[in-house]
């Protein structure tokens, strides 16, 4: 955990390389980032972007978390949040142990259904009532899946750890969502199921992408995309697909490469023309919608921001879209529109997240970062600003 959970990512940086012995000059030239955007990061006159993290965090051989303060255990514990993680860990924990005798499953068909349900109430940014009845449903899929060992039993646990893998990332628990992930991997094998094991590379990836560490990253999509091949053909297999493209595009985008990230973003776009709106294939919100949104996010990592707003303004989102996929783009749209200049628009966008998915963005750390960067611009900002950032906990 960090050591002052309440100071911007720059203070921490500041912390963390004062602990190395480092100068600001030395951490720049480690990292590859500017010594100008350093000085500035650390000040506090200038939001760390999540490239300029990771470079950092990478640097200093220090996990992000370190640096962004996940996770947030104050806003946490007054969201009575907290005491819903430690039943999630002992519920991943259990997965080799056989049959609970204390536990009597109900039928496959009611437990699919509550998972299905789960999964709706993710998107739904529901987290903390799926956070509390998560534990339950995976002891009665493990017990299931021991007692019956058949192929839809075993997928059925492969989707509550999927659930798992979920609440933890909003949480801002890594380690947890790494078990998670593990766990969803070793069930997926025993369903013989290649869907779900390119699907586990596909969040692996995105776990290695907030990790900063790329090139990991863009082989887990490679090795997700071999796995693939064994599927069955089919709009289901299109859709994980093309979400490894649109995972792959941000990974590239997050490295400069934007070559490699027009290629993936167009590969992607060849698969939604065929799958159409493919939001509840998995839960992975593919689509031509997410395909535009995606590109935004591509343009931000680029640093090309007023091409990102641009982008935003040509995409138009239909009813009924994910919640938590749709909060998630008006954070990224209100940071693309920060470093734009557009400190209203950016802020607008941000009550719009906080309005559809209050939990998620509450923990995400880009809508803290652009909080972060608008601060420097509140003597211009309403009223409601600094309300925003005593609701985030900054």
């Amino acid at each position: 955990m960090p050591p002052h959970p309440y100071e911007h990512t720059g203070a921490r940086i500041k912390h963390a390389r004062k602990t190395r012995r480092l100068t600001q000059r030395e951490l720049a030239d480690l990292s590859h980032v500017s010594y100008s955007t350093l000085t500035k990061v650390e000040q506090g006159a200038m939001p760390a972007s999540p490239s300029v993290t990771g470079a950092v965090a990478r640097a200093l051989s220090v996990p992000v978390t370190d640096l962004t303060g996940q996770p947030y255990l104050a806003e946490l514990r007054q969201d009575q949040l907290d005491g819903l993680i430690n039943p999630i860990r002992e519920a991943l924990n259990i997965y080799d142990l056989g049959p609970d005798p204390d536990v009597s499953p109900r039928p496959v068909e009611e437990l699919e259904a509550e998972a299905e349900k789960l999964c709706a109430m993710v998107r739904a940014t529901d987290i903390k009532q799926v956070a509390a009845d998560l534990p339950s449903l995976i002891h009665e899929a493990t017990t299931t899946a021991h007692t019956n060992s058949v192929a839809r039993n075993w997928q059925l646990l492969a989707s509550t750890y999927r659930t798992a893998y979920d609440v933890t990332t909003k949480l801002g628990f890594p380690d947890l969502c790494t078990v998670a992930l593990d766990r969803m991997d070793w069930a997926a094998q025993r369903a013989s199921d290649p869907v779900l094991g390119g699907m586990r590379q596909y969040l692996r990836a995105l776990a290695y992408l907030r990790a900063s560490d790329y090139r990991t990253g863009k082989r887990l999509v490679s090795l997700g995309m071999a796995t693939l091949e064994q599927a069955e053909p089919g709009r289901v297999c299109d859709a994980v697909t093309g979400q490894l493209h649109l995972g792959a595009a941000v990974l590239a985008a997050r490295e400069k490469d934007k070559d490699a990230a027009e290629g993936h973003l167009s590969e992607a776009k060849r698969i939604a023309k065929r799958t159409g709106p493919a939001e509840k294939v998995h839960w992975l919100s593919f689509g031509p919608t997410n395909v535009g949104v995606h590109r935004v996010s591509v343009l931000a990592e680029l640093d090309l921001y007023p091409e990102a707003v641009e982008a935003a303004q040509r995409i138009t989102v239909p009813d009924g879209w994910p919640p938590s996929r749709h909060a998630h783009h008006y954070g990224e749209v209100a940071r693309a529109e920060m470093w734009s200049g557009r400190t209203d628009a950016a802020f607008k966008n941000l009550l719009k997240a906080r309005k559809l998915a209050p939990q998620q963005t509450r923990y995400h750390p880009t809508v803290r970062e652009t909080y972060a960067g608008l601060e420097a611009a509140k003597r211009r900002m309403p009223d409601t600003f600094s309300n925003f950032g005593s609701w985030l906990g900054v």
